[in-house]
């Protein structure tokens, strides 16, 4: 393991502790493979970024944006991290906490579950 990781992992460990509401909402539908077959994890670093949940054997990634995603600025780093992302083969989807927090978890995971069947 590169020495460099430590304090980017120790930063993903921080970032699962302190997640949203919606964050943990979402969790509850993924977590233990409920998702079909999908192993997903949940604040993990891929490259340079550490990525809300990801399925790495789909190549799957899912991202629950909140209010600190809507200046010109955090958008365009939005959307250069969803390239570098898909420069991996990586399929983003991206989401509000809004619209995780007004859904019941079997409606989140019928959403996916949709998304998971193309």
């Amino acid at each position: 393991m590169s020495k460099g990781l430590g304090p980017f992992k120790a930063r993903a460990r921080q970032s699962r502790a302190a997640q949203s509401n919606a964050e943990a909402r979402l969790w509850q539908a993924l977590r233990g493979r409920r998702l079909a077959r999908y192993k997903f994890r949940r604040q993990h670093p891929v490259d340079r970024y550490i990525v809300d949940f990801v399925a790495l054997d789909s190549k799957l990634i899912i991202e629950v944006d909140g209010a600190t995603h809507s200046t010109d600025a955090e958008l365009e780093h939005d959307s250069q991290r969803t390239r570098v992302l898909e420069s991996f083969g990586f399929h983003v989807v991206e989401g509000q906490q809004s619209r995780y927090l007004q859904q019941s978890r079997g409606r989140v995971g019928n959403d996916l579950q949709h998304l998971g069947d193309q």
